[in-house]
Formats: structure tokens, sequence, C-alpha cells
């Protein structure tokens, strides 16, 4: 690539193809019972099946004529995120079926995708690039805080832990194309255009999500300030996922910004050290059903 990039050169991306429904009906207050916790994740997942296809069409668009790496990983990318949106498309589901009505916060993230449609594709490229910053430091405070899941169903926490290692992963990977993509922009073109974007996609991300939130929680007859609090409370104080972010989200507008100036992959390799140790334990106490039986 003619311009910078860190991404490690020994990075790989892998595809986990993993399916996560639960063996007995998940409760509805699947998050240890809690609803704001559960709100705020199904709010969270409402966006994914949509908007990881939109991610994927945006990067897709400017995959040819790439460098050969940064193609490959593309084509990971691609291949991770179509896994994400069919199994948040399942999560999703399965919160309809406990009885919650998510068509409005599809239609929010439907309404925000089809704005960008008439536009130029290098602004969903720069929304996209957007939007996996955001996933990228929400996950890596997922897996750095046990807190963020704790109390939660265990096939559903499977889901989410799963979900942010692929999600770090691969965080590099629309930046980077974003960077191929604007190789002819002066740096302080690309620097105004991203710092706009951004600003406007922060303006109404958290707003989105608190309103689907709240619209969740009204249909458990938790509304006026009772909702509003526990969900402050949830997000901003205890365990408080999105205060934490607030840095990792004000390092993207630093001129020198890359995904990997963080190299984090240790988040990764023990998610995987974890879920190694989960797979060989379950193993084994089937093993032990299957002789006693």
């Amino acid at each position: 690539m003619t311009t910078a990039s860190v991404t490690p050169t020994d990075l790989t991306i892998t595809p986990r193809d993993r399916k996560f429904a639960p063996e007995n009906a998940a409760p509805r207050w699947w998050h240890g019972g809690n609803p704001y916790a559960t709100a705020m994740y199904n709010a969270l997942s409402a966006t994914f099946p949509d908007g990881e296809a939109f991610f994927v069409r945006s990067v897709r668009a400017f995959a040819k004529d790439t460098p050969e790496r940064l193609g490959a990983d593309i084509k990971a990318f691609t291949t991770q995120e179509a896994i994400h949106s069919r199994e948040h498309d399942a999560f999703n589901k399965r919160a309809s079926e406990s009885g919650y009505d998510m068509a409005p916060l599809y239609a929010r993230v439907k309404e925000r995708i089809d704005f960008l449609s008439d536009k130029p594709l290098i602004a969903s490229l720069a929304a996209t690039m957007v939007l996996e910053h955001y996933t990228a430091i929400l996950a890596h405070e997922l897996l750095a805080d046990p807190r963020h899941l704790d109390g939660a169903e265990a096939s559903t926490a499977a889901l989410w832990k799963w979900h942010a290692a692929e999600e770090i992963e691969h965080k590099g990977v629309a930046y980077d194309t974003w960077m191929h993509a604007t190789k002819d922009w002066s740096r302080f073109k690309r620097w105004k255009v991203k710092t706009m974007v951004m600003l406007n996609v922060t303006s109404h991300f958290f707003p989105d999500r608190f309103k689907g939130a709240l619209y969740l929680l009204e249909q458990d007859a938790i509304t006026g300030w009772k909702a509003k609090w526990g969900l402050l409370k949830y997000a901003l104080v205890s365990p408080g996922m999105f205060r934490k972010i607030l840095g990792a989200w004000a390092a993207f507008f630093m001129p020198k910004f890359h995904p990997w100036n963080d190299d984090d992959r240790e988040l990764i390799a023990a998610y995987e050290d974890t879920e190694s140790h989960d797979y060989m334990r379950n193993g084994r106490k089937v093993r032990r059903a299957a002789a006693a039986a």
C-alpha cells in the first residue's frame, strides 16, 4: 500500500463458523435477569444483520485492485461478517419469540442505511470505517472486563464473546480499505472527512441505541425515568461500557490513528483459550452422560 498501515504483518483473520442456539429456551431477560442489560444488548444486536451486510457491500465495492494482502483480508472479513449476520439474525428471532417487537429497531437501521444509498460509494465506506471502530472498541471492552457479561445465559454470552473476538481480529480491514481508496487524497482531506463522518455517526449511534432499548423496556412495562436511569446507570456507571470506550473513541481523531495502534490480540488469545477449555469440559460432560446412560 502507498499509504501508511500498521496492521500486523503476522495477523491472520480466521472465520470461526459457530452456532449459538441455547439447548433450552433462554429467559426473556437472558442477561442475568437484568432488564436493562438485556435491552441494551438486544438493541445492539438489532443493528447487526442489516448493518454488517452493509459493511460487506461497502468494503467489497473497493476491493478491486487492492494489494494482495488487503484483498485476502477483505475476503476473510466478508466471511466473518456474513456469519455474524446469520447468528445475530437467529438471536434476534429468539428475542422476538420471547415477546419483543423488534421491527421498529430494524426499521431505524434500514433508514440509516438507505440515507447513504444515493451518496457516492466512498461515503458508505467512510461510515463503515467509523462503525467498525465502534464495534472494535466495544468488543475490546467486552472481552477485557468479564463484568459486562456476568450472569448472562451461557450460549448467548458465548455468542457475544465470539463476535467480539472476530471484530477485534478484522478491525483494520475497513480502515485499510479506506486508506487505499483515498490514497490520492491529501492527509488533511482524509482527516477532515473521517472526522466529520465520525461526529455525524456518533450524533445518532448512541441516541438510536438508547431509544431502541427504551422501546424494548416499555414492552416490559418499565417506562419513564426508571427506564432511562436504569439504562444510563448500566451503560455509563456499572459496568459502564459506553463510558469506558470514550478514550478509544477519541483516539480516532488523532492524525496518525490506525485501529492497530492498539494491538490487543491478547484478548483474542484469552478468548480462544477459554473457549477451548469450555469445549473440552463440555465434551467430557457429554461423554460421562453417555456412559451413564
